[in-house]
């Protein structure tokens, strides 16, 4: 495996769930979802008293990132390092040109979704003004978009989770990118519907929230938030995949690629969020 995104994510936890030790040093690209996918599986296996070993990518490039995003900070309480983690200077570390939006940030209570949102609010007009292009409403939108699907795991998984933001420039279509990862270990869509409604399977759960906005509360203005989230994904053309359960679901438009529903997936608790949001 080279590279580690919401594309290659099935195989790499097919691969640590069967494994002990898993390499990666061969990898040459991790992007949020990756990264974030990393530590929540780590942190799932170790729920269940297996703590696995992984061997970190020898490419310098995708280990300063990873030190960047402040991954490292979160390894050793899910993983024993097999190799040593990279020395890297504060200068490079906290750079002005960086295009972190977002470092690796917890989320566990509503106090956390102020402090992200406030911090990319600060970093946001850099980057999604300069690269992407974004005019002050729909830097907003972008913030709300984020806010909501953070507040998903507060008002839903009864579990915590993790969030992570960069931008890209993605090479394959020539255009710059901003890709947003939330991941929690909460109950799930499935579980998380099913106690208001009749629900067939992971792909209808996800279907119900993210197509026809349907949540576990009645009350209006309550679990509402991924409606929303998906209209703004879909007035700046981007992508947005849930993956719960054993299911994914992804809106996928012309720019880019995938598998709009996807079933039979190596179980996985709680949601994984991946959105990605093209210059215009």
């Amino acid at each position: 495996m080279t590279h580690l995104s919401d594309d290659t994510f099935e195989t790499f936890l097919a691969n640590l769930l069967n494994q002990e030790v898993m390499d990666l040093s061969e990898v040459t690209f991790i992007d949020p979802y990756g990264m974030v996918g990393i530590l929540e599986a780590g942190r799932y296996l170790v729920s269940d008293n297996k703590k696995r070993t992984i061997i970190l990518p020898e490419s310098e490039d995708v280990l300063k990132y990873l030190e960047r995003m402040d991954f490292f900070r979160f390894t050793d309480c899910y993983f024993n390092i097999m190799s040593e983690k990279p020395a890297l200077s504060d200068k490079y570390l906290r750079s002005s040109f960086s295009d972190v939006l977002l470092e690796i940030t917890p989320i566990s209570k509503s106090d956390d979704i102020h402090f992200i949102t406030g911090r990319v609010r600060k970093r946001a007009h850099k980057i999604l003004a300069k690269h992407l292009h974004y005019d002050e409403r729909a830097i907003d939108g972008f913030i709300v978009a984020l806010s909501e699907v953070c507040q998903n795991i507060i008002e839903h998984s009864g579990n915590t989770g993790y969030v992570g933001i960069q931008k890209y420039h993605f090479q394959k279509i020539s255009r710059n990118v901003v890709k947003i990862a939330v991941m929690d270990l909460g109950i799930g869509f499935k579980k998380s519907l099913s106690e208001r409604i009749s629900i067939n399977n992971d792909i209808d759960a996800i279907e119900k929230a993210l197509l026809q906005g349907m949540s576990r509360y009645k009350d209006i203005g309550r679990g509402h938030g991924l409606a929303a989230v998906r209209r703004f994904v879909n007035q700046w053309k981007g992508k947005i995949s849930i993956r719960s359960g054993t299911a994914k679901l992804s809106i996928i438009p012309e720019w880019t690629w995938g598998k709009e529903k996807e079933t039979d997936l190596t179980f996985f608790p709680g949601a994984q969020i991946n959105i990605m949001l093209p210059e215009v």
